[in-house]
């Protein structure tokens, strides 16, 4: 099978289900910016060492298999829908256990933190505005109404907690490479 179709050639692209679009339709900036995503938290979990981030290297999988699934919720419409895996409140679950063990172990903040640090400190902080960005065009296609809108309204959620979770894990980075964490002086 050859790798180009030479059927994007003229600027759309198949959604699932086969309905062609422009390439800057709202469903392909929406699951684009969810493989930005996942190509970030890829290179984050690739210059993760295995010996002493098995754990979160583990979550990263498993968070980047979940990403696939929420792309394709995004790239999809309609009654096709139906025929493809779904995000469900446990994925939900996982992220916010994850976010909840690393809080245990982290000092309360009372300011904004900044990002920097140290190179995966800041490499989280990439991945969590890209995450910030997925959301927001999943919400611009969220309400274009979709009669399957549960599974869209679940794919929302997820990126909106899995920006609390690399938020927490950039703190949780810092920690564990020993890094200064920087902190918003307003005025200054």
């Amino acid at each position: 099978m050859k790798i180009y179709t030479k059927t994007g050639d003229g600027g759309t692209t198949a959604l699932i289900g086969g309905r062609r679009v422009e390439k800057n339709h709202p469903r392909v900036e929406a699951y684009g910016a969810v493989d930005e995503l996942s190509a970030h938290l890829g290179y984050l979990r690739d210059n993760l060492p295995p010996d002493r981030f098995g754990a979160v290297r583990g979550d990263l999988l498993q968070i980047l298999n979940d990403l696939m699934t929420l792309s394709a919720i995004l790239a999809c419409e309609g009654e096709t829908l139906k025929k493809l895996p779904s995000l469900t409140g446990e994925h939900l679950d996982f992220l916010e256990q994850r976010i909840d063990r690393m809080q245990e172990t982290l000092p309360p903040i009372e300011r904004f933190t900044l990002p920097g640090g140290h190179p995966m400190v800041s490499l989280t902080h990439i991945a969590r505005t890209v995450c910030r960005r997925a959301e927001r065009r999943a919400t611009a296609i969220a309400s274009d109404g979709d009669p399957h809108q549960a599974q869209h309204e679940t794919a929302k959620r997820y990126l909106n907690r899995l920006s609390d979770y690399l938020y927490v894990l950039s703190r949780q980075l810092a920690r564990d490479f020993g890094a200064e964490e920087l902190f918003w002086n307003p005025g200054e």
